[in-house]
């Protein structure tokens, strides 16, 4: 884990990066055929770190976790002067890894989401990137992992000679994999939240003036309130207060030192 572009927001060490830096670090360590954890934080992942402490431990292990969310780029510009320019969203920096990845003919593996999002997920981004080697596919279980699954999953992954893989179950689960997977495997692992979605058609994307003003939570309660409710109305304000209680000296906002164990359990 590299500390130089790490910063603390509200506890969590963001990476003050940019897309090109971030695309470099993927490739990098795909070429190098060691591990690397990364995910893109919105104010819905760090409030998730800030309210359990184990799980900010394992986020703040991670090797790179970018600015996913306009407020998170003002929070590390207005504690750090980061003089950041843009975000890093999650779902663009995809298309960005991708990129590279088909120009340099590293293959990669999709893992997470359903069959059939996968299943429209899978042309198109061979539509986008011809020349893009998908090395294997595998969908969510929606369950706790097994006894020496985890083992049996790396070994799905390494023998499909795939350089990459792209984890989206959704936020906490997709980094909670992300970090327990990458003792056992010697490539990136990106957290990629709902890039699946997105790029598999299903979700509609905010107009760009939207995600400038950083109202894309208004744009996604829009199309999902019933499940996105609680993470909007109550995350928001509570990341507001704590960001500016930060600012001012009142909360020290310690980040707690980066984990090494790895769970008992997570997702699949």
């Amino acid at each position: 884990m590299t500390t130089r572009t790490k910063r603390n927001v509200l506890g969590v060490l963001v990476d003050a990066t940019d897309y090109a830096t971030a695309t470099d670090a993927v490739v990098t360590a795909a070429h190098e055929r060691r591990p690397l954890a990364l995910t893109a934080l919105a104010v819905h992942g760090v409030m998730t770190g800030v309210l359990d402490p184990a799980h900010n431990a394992r986020l703040n292990s991670f090797d790179v976790v970018t600015p996913d969310g306009q407020p998170v780029r003002w929070a590390l510009n207005l504690l750090h002067h980061a003089g950041l320019t843009d975000r890093v969203y999650g779902p663009t920096l995809t298309l960005h890894v991708l990129s590279r990845f088909a120009d340099e003919g590293l293959p990669v593996y999709l893992y997470g989401s359903t069959e059939e999002t996968l299943a429209r997920l899978i042309p198109a981004l061979e539509r986008m990137f011809p020349a893009l080697k998908i090395a294997g596919v595998e969908p969510s279980k929606f369950r706790a992992v097994q006894p020496g699954e985890d083992a049996e999953i790396a070994d799905r992954i390494r023998s499909s000679g795939a350089r990459l893989v792209l984890v989206g179950l959704g936020c906490p689960r997709q980094e909670v994999f992300a970090y327990a997977m990458r003792p056992l495997l010697d490539m990136p692992l990106m957290a990629v939240g709902a890039a699946f979605d997105y790029h598999a058609g299903l979700l509609r994307k905010p107009p760009p003036w939207m995600q400038r003003a950083g109202l894309e939570w208004f744009w996604r309660l829009g199309l999902e309130p019933k499940r996105l409710w609680r993470r909007y109305v109550i995350l928001n304000p509570a990341y507001l207060t704590r960001l500016a209680a930060q600012k001012v000296g009142l909360w020290k906002a310690r980040p707690p030192a980066p984990a090494t164990e790895r769970p008992a359990t997570f997702s699949v």
